[in-house]
């Protein structure tokens, strides 16, 4: 006598290992960046004071650019000189054109410093930059 088995055909499953190792991937992504966003923060500058400073949305992949009292500008840790920081921007606007730029000036740097940074913006092609401020209790 002949048995016929019948085997009941599974469901497609959807395969959640591969998909929880790319959601992994992309959360130490963010934390990452977030991260290194905050360390530009960190450095030792002490801004300007305005009464109508705001905390702004913080845009992914901005650029932050700090220049201290002394007029030394930092950009991710690295000090740079105004011509590298125009060959770097100009790189970035040119594939990146409308790149939002925050430039962190320290309240005792000299106005002829800010101003040179500036135009170093200016002459990259980059025109969306905006000075950082405290609130107007910081003063």
């Amino acid at each position: 006598m002949k048995f016929v088995r019948r085997t009941a055909s599974r469901a497609p499953r959807l395969a959640l290992t591969s998909m929880l190792d790319v959601i992994f991937l992309l959360l130490c992504f963010f934390v990452t960046v977030s991260v290194f966003s905050q360390w530009e923060n960190e450095i030792s500058i002490q801004l300007p004071s305005a009464e109508s400073a705001k905390e702004p949305d913080r845009l992914p992949g901005e650029i932050v650019i700090n220049l201290s009292k002394e007029g030394k500008v930092t950009v991710n840790g690295r000090e740079l000189a105004l011509g590298d920081l125009k060959t770097r921007l100009a790189r970035i606007s040119k594939f990146y054109p409308g790149q939002p730029v925050i430039i962190r000036a320290d309240r005792a740097t000299a106005y002829e410093k800010l101003v040179g940074v500036i135009d170093t913006c200016r002459e990259a092609d980059v025109w969306n930059f905006s000075l950082a401020t405290e609130g107007g209790e910081g003063k």
